[in-house]
């Protein structure tokens, strides 16, 4: 069955509360994506935040970041007071993280307080922390983190460093650490309950929700902290290897991206273990799994840690049949999307295949209107975007193109029209619904494009680090309302 749906953060949703969240505007979004005939909600990944922002960088691949808890609904089960709480910033176009953490910050303080004061919700949570292998890692990793002024571990003192190796030696008593560490669990639970709560709903609108797994993990995370063993990694912690991409035609030095690469070896050994069990607790959150960077199961840029660029890396086999097989033995019902986007040897797309995976194209990058576009029009197995948030909008892209080149995308998708809004508004309805009648298995369009927005709304723009990437948002929903019936009427006739 053909599926149409729609990329859109959690973080950019419109909120009072400075960024998007899992509160009642969330719900009404599933609402319109639901009269939409919307099947699909593509999201980005919810785990804490680190370093620039970006949710690829971030402190866990298991846990959620505090910052999308919706502060009303602890109104709504008694762990805080309406009067509590306050708006903060609900009319910024972006979305400011330090002011808003500072806001949510000692609400959920407040709320952790009230929560140990009563015997609410004792058993869930209970159940919550039996039930999570994970989160006493976690819970020890941040309260540590927080301890040592956020500093990267590497740069910790040793007591807290080398704990993960010396835990079950007890050098080093958690108990003085009790509170904050429970505080952090407690977080946990808060996140995990109202995130599945929104997907409860959002399934039984007929909506799955799609997440996003980068394949690499940042070294200031507790995936590498807790598992030093399983990545490459001098004696201090430092990598030794780190992950990138060779120089191309964007990049004369390639792009050094600095996460540390699995010992492959020594992750075989395990069965696979953390890559399985980092799978199976996504599975639970998500309904499909798109993972980043998928080529690297084939074949992956090996960087010495002391280069400063990406020049001096080489390619190195992985394990990605071995690896699959183990994934498919132990998960058989799991749905992945594999990321193959760039000039990939043939071998990566026969990993794909064996595994039936659907593979993905951009519309900003694939379509040619001096060729004929059978594979971008007629391959199912496949997800087309109009663009992903590392692309700028599709308005965006059109106004870069030459004169000539917009001359021959509007009379390849037959647009009349006058005028700089009215062109916009034709354009990016004309190419959602040529990539709707696409035989592609999934046809995903990022908010932006649905709106028609320009290029402010870009997400992130990749090779740049901070502001104003990851923020921006959308204030309300006036001007999405009005694409109902368009977007309705032509995923309908696309039958999708």
């Amino acid at each position: 069955m053909k599926k149409a749906g729609c990329l859109m953060p959690v973080s950019s949703l419109p909120s009072l509360y400075g960024i998007g969240d899992f509160g009642s505007t969330a719900y009404e979004f599933i609402d319109i994506l639901s009269a939409m005939g919307m099947k699909i909600w593509q999201v980005l990944p919810l785990n804490p935040l680190g370093f620039g922002n970006s949710p690829y960088q971030a402190y866990s691949s298991f846990a959620g970041d505090e910052i999308y808890i919706n502060i009303d609904k602890l109104v709504d089960i008694c762990l805080l007071e309406a009067n509590d709480i306050k708006p903060v910033n609900p009319q910024n176009k972006s979305v400011d993280y330090i002011k808003v953490r500072s806001h949510k910050q000692p609400l959920l303080q407040l709320a952790f307080t009230n929560f140990k004061k009563t015997n609410l919700y004792k058993d869930k949570y209970q159940q919550f922390i039996t039930s999570h292998h994970w989160l006493d890692d976690y819970a020890v990793f941040l309260t540590f983190k927080k301890i040592n002024s956020l500093n990267l571990w590497t740069r910790w003192p040793d007591k807290y460093r080398n704990w993960p190796k010396n835990k079950q030696n007890k050098q080093l008593d958690l108990s003085k650490y009790a509170e904050q560490i429970d505080y952090e669990k407690f977080i946990q639970f808060v996140f995990y309950w109202q995130w599945q709560e929104l997907k409860v709903y959002a399934n039984k609108h007929r909506i799955e929700i799609m997440g996003d797994i980068p394949i690499y993990l940042g070294l200031d995370s507790v995936d590498v902290w807790a598992n030093q063993e399983l990545f490459l990694l001098d004696k201090s912690g430092n990598p030794t290897y780190i992950a990138g991409v060779p120089p191309d035609f964007f990049s004369a030095t390639g792009q050094r991206w600095g996460n540390p690469l699995y010992d492959w070896d020594k992750l075989e050994k395990t069965g696979f273990k953390f890559w399985t069990q980092r799978l199976q607790g996504n599975a639970k959150l998500f309904d499909i799994l798109r993972i980043d960077h998928f080529r690297a199961f084939d074949t992956y840029w090996e960087i010495p840690a002391h280069c400063n660029t990406a020049i001096d890396g080489k390619w190195v086999e992985a394990p990605g049949y071995a690896l699959f097989n183990t994934i498919y033995k132990k998960l058989p019902d799991i749905k992945i999307v594999a990321e193959d986007l760039g000039d990939l040897r043939p071998e990566v797309y026969k990993l794909r295949d064996k595994y039936k995976l659907p593979g993905m194209k951009v519309f900003q990058f694939h379509f040619d209107i001096n060729k004929k576009n059978t594979e971008f029009e007629n391959t199912s197995n496949m997800v087309i975007y109009t663009g992903t948030h590392d692309n700028t909008t599709l308005i965006a892209w059109y106004k870069t193109l030459s004169t000539v080149h917009r001359q021959q995308i509007r009379s390849y998708f037959k647009i009349t029209s006058k005028g700089p809004n009215s062109i916009s508004r034709d354009l990016k309805r004309a190419i959602i619904s040529y990539i709707l009648k696409c035989r592609a298995k999934y046809a995903i369009f990022p908010l932006q494009d649905i709106l028609g927005l320009n290029a402010f709304a870009r997400l992130n723009t990749p090779g740049t680090i901070g502001s104003p990437n990851w923020e921006w948002r959308l204030l309300d929903y006036t001007t999405l309302k009005a694409e109902i019936d368009f977007m309705s009427q032509t995923i309908k006739s696309a039958n999708r």
